[in-house]
């Protein structure tokens, strides 16, 4: 009997090790994210740790999971055409919500915090980053406590936007209820320590550096989380954070390791950890500025204003189009990436239905051709001193990026190609922290671009281009009106893209879709208004014994952190 009993409890230990274990019986998890959290409402704040750090707390009515399919999680199930969910038309969605789940303080989560959040994104005021999940929608109406019925006003054939993945989640309606239009950026209190119905709360949040989260006591399922604590620092680089993975053993997970081939290679020998690695549509590339960034204009600085503000050289498209040549994208590869990333000339480089090939002569570095375009284009370096210039204004460009060693490494090198054709590049790297921050008040943000060129990376969310792709319309250039969160970070404005985005919001078949998409991607790309460089695997490291974890690139990489526990 004895036996029998003890092997009872292995069976069981077993299991319960499995990720059956009590809520917070595995103790805390550590997670580095070298570029700190700032807020925790991704509506305020594009930047990709801020979507994740809030992801942990408020909950999306589906989730994309690691293969890029949609899973439910406030929703009952998955609105479709077979099921009724989706009108036969394709003008209307509507969500059946799971009528089992409470917010974190014990309140009922009901359709009308799915109405709230709608009427919170749409509000013209508000400067919300995700506006354009919400395009074409006409109304959002709660049919009862239970059921949600989105309208659009123009037939929607991939209807799965707003309410979907960690860039769209539902704020709870009592708690932001006072957050409507201008409001929205003074709630400090609630954009900091968002009420959610996720598997942790926030416990305590310091911006720009560390969040801690404690296991929600009212989380729909007994079980989970196995992690009591969950503890997100920021700081450091992407090398150190690695590091405190695989050789010291300090952190559990390490994000968004751009590290070195040579580098990736001595952390795997050390055997405590191992890289996890998807793709989606991570491109890192160089974004041109179509605006005068001059110190000078003052508040007009990077301003768009109906086109009356344009670069004064960038805003020729064959300076544009020499930089782009100047670049051997294959030697960035093995610089910065190794197998972590490959060549691309698309800034939408997959699913490959939507992957063009129009555009591969980038992957061909041709400074003697860039150099002659410039010549013929006018730009000559007419004194001898290496730089280009023009009607007396010379090719000097500020070239701005986040702190990191192989961001660092590509300004470098991209520096000296450029200097080649005759153009002089001032490099500046910004605490990531900052630069991928919603600060209105700090003249460092990616979104207010006072610079010439800036580099990062960017990514869609989800299988559909569509809210992705309309990053690039008029309508979504940042600018002082929206707080500098519109996602068109290049103030890029072209009538004849923003027809095509029109039409791609009316077009049902997905092979019509996939060709606008394409057309869209190469507008993008041959009037130069981003330079591609690497397609990148987006690399993350957990410890051996971090089990449970699905990373992806289709939503945020802890969209199934209620799953995760630690296997003694």
């Amino acid at each position: 009997m004895k036996i029998k009993l003890l092997l009872a409890a292995f069976v069981l230990g077993t299991l319960f090790n499995f990720g059956f274990a009590q809520r917070g019986s595995d103790g805390t998890v550590t997670l580095l994210y070298w570029q700190a959290v700032s807020i925790l409402n991704p509506y305020l704040s594009g930047g990709t740790k801020d979507i994740y750090g809030s992801s942990v707390v408020i909950e999306p009515l589906a989730n994309y999971d690691e293969n890029g399919v949609l899973t439910p999680k406030l929703a009952a199930e998955i609105p479709t055409l077979e099921n009724g969910g989706v009108s036969e038309d394709l003008m209307s969605i509507t969500w059946k919500l799971r009528d089992d789940i409470v917010w974190s303080d014990g309140t009922p989560f009901t359709s009308a915090d799915v109405v709230f959040t709608g009427q919170y994104c749409m509000n013209d005021e508000a400067g919300c980053v995700g506006r354009n999940f919400f395009d074409d929608i006409s109304s959002i109406e709660a049919l009862d406590d239970h059921t949600v019925k989105i309208s659009f006003s123009v037939p929607k054939p991939f209807p799965y936007a707003a309410f979907v993945s960690a860039q769209s989640p539902v704020l709870q309606k009592a708690q932001f209820e006072n957050c409507l239009g201008l409001a929205a950026q003074e709630c400090t209190e609630q954009n900091f320590g968002p009420i959610g119905t996720g598997p942790f709360v926030v416990a305590d949040f310091r911006a720009n550096d560390v969040v801690t989260y404690e296991a929600n006591p009212n989380y729909r399922e007994a079980d989970k989380p196995a992690f009591q604590t969950v503890i997100i620092k920021g700081g450091g680089d992407a090398v150190s954070a690695a590091r405190a993975v695989f050789q010291t053993g300090e952190a559990d997970w390490a994000w968004n390791l751009q590290i070195s081939p040579e580098i990736q290679a001595e952390l795997e020998s050390a055997g405590l950890g191992q890289f996890e690695v998807s793709y989606g549509t991570s491109v890192e590339r160089i974004l041109v500025n179509f605006t005068n960034p001059d110190p000078a204009l003052g508040d007009d600085r990077s301003e768009y204003m109906d086109g009356n503000n344009p670069h004064p050289f960038l805003s020729d498209i064959n300076v544009r189009k020499a930089l782009s040549m100047a670049i051997d994208r294959e030697a960035l590869v093995e610089i910065g990436y190794g197998q972590l990333g490959t060549t691309t000339c698309n800034v939408l480089p997959a699913p490959p239905i939507y992957s063009s090939t129009a555009n591969d002569d980038c992957l061909v570095q041709d400074i003697e051709g860039a150099k002659s375009l410039l010549e013929e284009s006018g730009w000559v370096d007419s004194n001898g001193d290496g730089i280009r210039e023009k009607d007396g204004m010379e090719l000097r460009v500020l070239y701005q990026t986040s702190t990191n060693a192989v961001r660092q490494d590509f300004q470098a090198i991209i520096k000296e190609w450029w200097r080649e054709i005759g153009v002089e590049a001032e490099l500046r790297n910004i605490d990531a922290g900052t630069f991928f921050g919603n600060d209105p008040g700090s003249p460092d943000t990616y979104g207010k671009f006072y610079a010439d060129l800036e580099m990062y990376t960017s990514s869609m969310s989800g299988l559909d281009p569509e809210p992705y792709m309309n990053n690039w319309t008029c309508a979504e250039i940042s600018a002082r009106a929206n707080q500098w969160l519109g996602s068109n970070n290049n103030r890029y404005c072209n009538a004849d893209y923003d027809a095509l985005a029109d039409q791609l919001a009316q077009t049902a078949v997905l092979e019509d879709r996939a060709a606008i998409i394409q057309q869209m991607n190469d507008i993008l790309m041959q009037d130069y208004v981003m330079l591609p460089l690497v397609y990148r695997g987006d690399a993350s490291a957990r410890l051996n014994n971090l089990m449970g974890t699905r990373k992806g690139s289709w939503d945020s990489e802890l969209w199934n952190i209620a799953d995760w526990y630690r296997e003694e």
